[in-house]
């Protein structure tokens, strides 16, 4: 039984995207704006029965779409057990086992440690079904947050941040966007500003298709844009140049822009914030958007940091297999990554620390989840110096 609940919650869920263009991101997330239920809850409204959320006693509100009734079942994600983890210090490890192995015994745990603080507030935040009420398995939690953080969602983030690029007048496209349950993802790049990079491309083919970066030694400007909903980061902006030959992208994470999601404490009930708030974190998030396209996508800047990589990228290896085992190594990159990073590098024929940094970010455009390929692209750099210095 629960497993047939855990199903029917999953498909509730609005799917998620990799490499999608802009249109069917906005599509996706205008569909799960439509079933969010964010709700400030006491400890005392919450226990978990067969691995499920139940809230029980919240008051249903009335909203500009009608009466929004909040007691029901919630089928947590990966990232929700994250956040009851965190929010009632039982270690990750030993919840996803109770998942696993034992669910009485889970449910047994988390509500013992409701029990301990009553008046403690939560923000959950859910998906609604679009079923009809009454029913078991009704909707997805997608986290377990703080009280005082602040919602900056998908849809609000990314217009806000589109207006801002808007403003900047500077003339750009996006290249593809990814949506996950932890965050979004929006690739964005000049159509203005390109350097040559003969140096740093000396000697590389693409691995997808053999074309040679002595041919087109072309590195365009631009960033990616990061949110999350669910308390998995920041509202980033990213530094992001991009190899024209292959389409690696190497970001620049060191330089990142944040807009964080703390803000007041809410009253129990579903979440409202004013619009003045609302207004005041997209006008911020508008603002810096603007400033990310100054910096981010001028002439100098992706000049200065093509400059920077160049010296560490010309650094020859004596024995690439081993090199490549020691950054994987240090940068806690697990075998099979490794094993697709050491193909990459040897297709790109490319035998310096340079070759393993374009081994790396483009290993990462073929990763089907869009989180490891963010976290994996974000370590072409280290990757570099690390191969760099090993030699």
């Amino acid at each position: 039984m629960t497993q047939q609940f855990a199903e029917r919650a999953t498909n509730v869920a609005p799917a998620g995207a990799r490499n999608a263009d802009a249109s069917d991101l906005v599509r996706i997330l205008e569909d799960g704006q439509r079933r969010k239920l964010d709700v400030i809850a006491s400890a005392s409204a919450l226990r978990m029965h067969e691995g499920n959320v139940h809230v029980d006693g919240v008051e249903s509100q009335l909203t500009a779409s009608g009466v929004t009734v909040v007691d029901g079942i919630y089928r947590p994600t990966v990232v929700a057990d994250e956040g009851i983890s965190d929010k009632l210090r039982i270690p990750l490890s030993y919840l996803r086992r109770m998942r696993a192995e034992n669910v009485p015994l889970l449910d047994e745990n988390v509500n013992a440690w409701l029990r301990e603080g009553p008046e403690r507030r939560f923000l959950l935040r859910a998906f609604r079904s679009e079923n009809g009420p009454g029913m078991p398995g009704e909707g997805v939690a997608r986290a377990l947050l703080s009280d005082s953080y602040k919602l900056m969602d998908n849809l609000d983030m990314l217009l806000a941040a589109l207006d801002g690029v808007e403003k900047s007048g500077h003339p750009t496209r996006i290249t593809g966007c990814d949506l996950t349950d932890r965050r979004m993802y929006v690739r964005v790049e000049s159509e203005a500003v390109a350097i040559q990079a003969r140096n740093l491309l000396r000697g590389y083919r693409s691995p997808f298709d053999g074309r040679s970066g002595d041919e087109l030694p072309m590195i365009s400007a631009g960033f990616v844009i990061t949110n999350s909903e669910v308390g998995a980061g920041a509202y980033t902006i990213t530094p992001r140049a991009v190899i024209q030959v292959c389409r690696n992208g190497l970001t620049q994470t060191k330089d990142v822009m944040r807009a964080v999601h703390l803000g007041g404490k809410q009253d129990e009930g579903v979440v409202n914030w004013s619009g003045q708030t609302q207004r005041k974190t997209l006008e911020l998030i508008t603002s810096k958007t603007t400033d990310a396209v100054r910096t981010f996508l001028s002439r100098e800047y992706v000049e200065a940091k093509v400059y920077e990589m160049e010296a560490a990228a010309g650094k020859t290896l004596d024995e690439p297999t081993k090199t490549i085992e020691h950054v994987t190594k240090s940068l806690s990159i697990g075998n099979e990554t490794k094993d697709r990073i050491l193909s990459h590098f040897i297709r790109g024929g490319q035998m310096t620390a340079g070759g393993v940094m374009q081994a790396v970010t483009s290993t990462a455009q073929t990763l089907t989840d869009a989180d490891q390929a963010a976290a994996l692209e974000a370590l072409a750099v280290p990757a570099l110096t690390a191969a760099a210095a090993h030699g």
